[in-house]
């Protein structure tokens, strides 16, 4: 190893600080705006949330500062550490968290001062996984490994899940982001597509006949699309192409036949004959397996088993499992339904502040859709649409490109690191700030769900403050330390 003596005021990199601060002042005054009651213009009050919030930022600069001050060996020794302390915490929260929302996430502090664990967990959790993916001989192409890894994420996702926090939960997928760029098959990312898409087409359309048939049009796309992506596989990972032209024949070829059959003979559920061409695919697949022993006639398998469970699991959850209130969210966002005084109010009202703000807003605290407390979260989950208002279009792509210098330049730093440990810690920075902007902006303009997580740096709270500033001065600190290396 050769040290070089470089100064720690070089090392730093200040363009990411300044984007830091840049976005932290522009929160600030954000919800300067959405709180702002008119007659009370003291910004500075402790009293108001903007001078509460001045508190939570001084305190994150203290964290900031503190944490660029400790040694980047102390990240590597000491993750395991954090990461094992965190998970006692989140399980505690569960047994004496306070009940807000129907959530069991919070920790009172005293003094009106509330802590959420789960924010601090994403820190945890990324280190612990540029920890063990850093260490000797680990490889993403190896089974266990890769469990292994898939273990660090999903048991603090799961331990939130039990605290009814399904938003700061759904947040850990973006690690996968991270396992992408590491070497893990884009097989993992298709399939997580291919979730994506079976859910929405399944619970969208699950209701809806097709072609007056008795058969649901949702189940019917689904399973016809599982056995296409089957057909498609073949020919990419089996490198076959007969192969894929065959089974894409006979798929089409009975389906075909079995909806001519229903709508013109006699009409029956189409479904249950493609669950059957489901079923024989996989058995057919088992045997080119043991036959040619090659690996991926079993994944594949595995691939339509996985999906077909997906499907009918997911439909079940979405009618059976998820609350009263978690439901018509999901619903209003999928056009199913409106409910504009129920679960839709809040992307509603969003939607009017925003679009009231036109191409250059209404002008810092003149608006009128905020300052009447028409849009409910203002501040917190939908603190955007204030600044939609307050800032229009031009001001609201502002921030966007300002978030996108952000995560590009942290990017930047990933790629250039040394070592493994800091590259995988700076790719969850990029997923987990990729995820929070996408899902906050997405659920103001109604393109995803309400699942109740912050806009970084600008939606109101200690907790979130905390959690990305501790995330991102810890990967500071270790860019900083790669000139010595």
């Amino acid at each position: 190893m050769v040290t070089k003596n470089v100064s720690f005021i070089k090392s730093v990199d200040w363009v990411i600080i300044a984007l830091y601060l840049v976005l932290v002042i522009c929160g600030w005054f954000s919800i300067c705006g959405a709180s702002y009651t008119y007659g009370e213009p003291d910004f500075l009050s402790f009293d108001t949330r903007a001078g509460k919030q001045l508190i939570w930022i001084g305190c994150s600069l203290a964290i900031g500062f503190v944490l660029l001050m400790l040694e980047k060996k102390l990240y590597e020794m000491l993750a395991y550490v954090f990461y094992a302390l965190i998970i006692l915490l989140l399980i505690a929260t569960i047994f004496v968290g306070s009940d807000i929302k129907g959530s069991h996430s919070w920790i009172r502090l005293g003094g009106g001062v509330n802590l959420q664990p789960a924010e601090f967990a994403k820190a945890a959790t990324a280190l612990a996984l540029a920890r063990y993916m850093s260490s000797y001989g680990f490889s993403m192409h190896n089974l266990r490994d890769l469990l292994k890894v898939i273990g660090l994420i999903m048991l603090p996702m799961l331990i939130i899940i039990m605290q009814k926090e399904t938003g700061s939960a759904l947040v850990f997928l973006s690690f996968f982001l991270m396992l992408y760029r590491e070497g893990m098959s884009g097989a993992f990312l298709f399939s997580g597509i291919c979730a994506i898409v079976y859910f929405i087409v399944g619970i969208r359309f699950a209701d809806v006949p097709l072609w007056e048939m008795p058969v649901s049009t949702g189940e019917f796309v689904v399973l016809f699309l599982i056995q296409l992506c089957t057909a498609g596989m073949l020919g990419t990972y089996i490198r076959k192409k007969s192969l894929m032209y065959w089974t894409g024949g006979i798929i089409l070829g009975v389906t075909g036949v079995a909806l001519l059959f229903s709508l013109y003979v006699i009409p029956f559920d189409v479904a249950w004959i493609q669950l059957g061409l489901c079923i024989l695919l996989i058995l057919y697949l088992i045997y080119m397996w043991l036959r040619e022993r090659i690996n991926n006639f079993a994944y594949i398998a595995m691939f339509i088993l996985g999906s077909v469970v997906f499907f009918y699991s997911s439909n079940y959850v979405f009618s059976e499992v998820l609350s009263e209130h978690q439901k018509p969210r999901i619903e209003v966002v999928l056009g199913m339904k409106e409910d504009l005084t129920g679960a839709g109010y809040n992307v509603n009202q969003s939607k009017i502040a925003i679009g009231s703000g036109g191409l250059t807003g209404k002008g810092f605290l003149n608006g009128t859709q905020t300052k009447l407390k028409y849009v409910p979260e203002q501040d917190t989950d939908f603190i955007f649409c204030t600044i939609g208002e307050e800032q229009g279009f031009l001001g609201a792509s502002a921030v966007l490109l300002l978030f996108l210098a952000f995560i590009l330049r942290i990017m930047a730093l990933a790629e250039r690191q040394p070592d493994a440990f800091g590259r995988v810690y700076g790719y969850s920075l990029v997923g987990i700030f990729l995820f929070h902007l996408f899902i906050n902006v997405g659920m103001v303009l109604g393109i995803t769900p309400v699942i109740g997580i912050p806009l970084p740096f600008f939606s109101y709270g200690g907790s979130s403050l905390w959690g990305f500033t501790i995330l991102l001065f810890i990967f500071i600190r270790i860019d900083s330390a790669r000139k010595r290396v």
